[in-house]
Formats: C-alpha cells, sequence, structure tokens
C-alpha cells in the first residue's frame, strides 16, 4: 500500500513536468515501453527488487537499457530513484503513469475478450457502445482473445461489466434447471 502511494506521488510529478515541457506523449510511450519490458522480463523485475545488487550496478544496467531510448525527462526519474534506492518501484510507475495520462486526455479504457480476433467493424461498433457508457470521446481498447467463452464477449468498461458470453449464459440455465420445482426436495 505505501510502495503504490509512493509510485504515484512519482507519477503525479513526472506527468506534471511532462506537461509543462511538452514530452507528454514522449514519456509516455517511454513509459508504456519500460511497463512492457518489465512485464516480459521477469528477470529484470527481480533485478530491480533484488537487495543483494548494489544500486549502482542496478544504475549501470538502467542506463545501457534506456539512456538512449528514452527522454531525458524518462531517464531523469529513473535516476532519482536509483539515487534513492526506490528502483523496485519503477514497474509501478510505469504502469501508473498510463493510467494517469489516460485521465488528463480524458480516455477511456476497456477490456473485451472474446472467442476469436475482431474485424475493425466490430472494433468500431464496440467502441461506440463503450463512449456511450463512459461518456468518454476517446477510447483504448484492449482485447483478449479467450476460446472458453464459447462464443459472446465479456466487455468491462470502468467498473462494469458486460457478460454476454455463450459459456455464461449455459452457467445460468444450469443453474436454473437445477432449482426444478416440480421435484420436491428433502
Amino acid at each position: 500500500m505505501a510502495d503504490t502511494r509512493v509510485a504515484s506521488r512519482y507519477v503525479k510529478s513526472l506527468l506534471g513536468l511532462a506537461v509543462e515541457r511538452g514530452a507528454l506523449e514522449e514519456v509516455n510511450e517511454d513509459m508504456r515501453m519500460i511497463a512492457s519490458v518489465c512485464d516480459n522480463s521477469r528477470d529484470f523485475v527481480n533485478m530491480l527488487r533484488s537487495p543483494i545488487i548494489r544500486h549502482e550496478k542496478k544504475k549501470v544496467v538502467l542506463e545501457k537499457l534506456f539512456k538512449s531510448k528514452v527522454n531525458p525527462l524518462t531517464f531523469s526519474i529513473i535516476e532519482i530513484l536509483t539515487r534513492k534506492n526506490r528502483e523496485p518501484l519503477l514497474p509501478g510507475i510505469a504502469r501508473e503513469f498510463h493510467v494517469a495520462y489516460n485521465a488528463y486526455k480524458g480516455i477511456g479504457k476497456a477490456t473485451i475478450s472474446t472467442t476469436v480476433p475482431m474485424d475493425a467493424a466490430l472494433r468500431a461498433e464496440i467502441e461506440g457502445v463503450v463512449k456511450q457508457l463512459s461518456n468518454k470521446s476517446k477510447i483504448e481498447l484492449v482485447e483478449n482473445v479467450n476460446p472458453d467463452l464459447l462464443g459472446g464477449f465479456i466487455l468491462n468498461v470502468e467498473d462494469r461489466q458486460i457478460d454476454a458470453s455463450i459459456k455464461s449464459k449455459l452457467k445460468h440455465l444450469k443453474l436454473q434447471f437445477s432449482q426444478n420445482p416440480f421435484v420436491k426436495e428433502f
């Protein structure tokens, strides 16, 4: 809990500084790249969290990985984190920055799970529905393919969920058939 509060403070500071310097889009892309590295490399995250690896070594690794690839403002937050021995916060800051970016830009986020990948027409229709539900003009739609749904979709928009999957409908039918009013229960 304390780590998320500290991470959110870094995110707010970085977001404000990026807006002030006109580098918001670049910093957002940098943070998305860092979040992607953290999501795809468990060894990298373990290295950041390791109390055995010295902070100077972590700083060298972070410099080699990111210094030439990211905006100087993004790298400055990495340097601050290593100077204050808070490298384990980097994955959380990277993920949380995108959430703060979306809030700042007024972008709604939705997640949809389907059994097969969506085509452009269906994607546009779903985005229209999400815009109506969230009252946002821009939508970031995250698509997941889940063959276990058997058909239909599950749409999550903010705190709402629309479950129109065949799997949930079959579960509902099973529950209805298990409650047979014509059979006396003992």
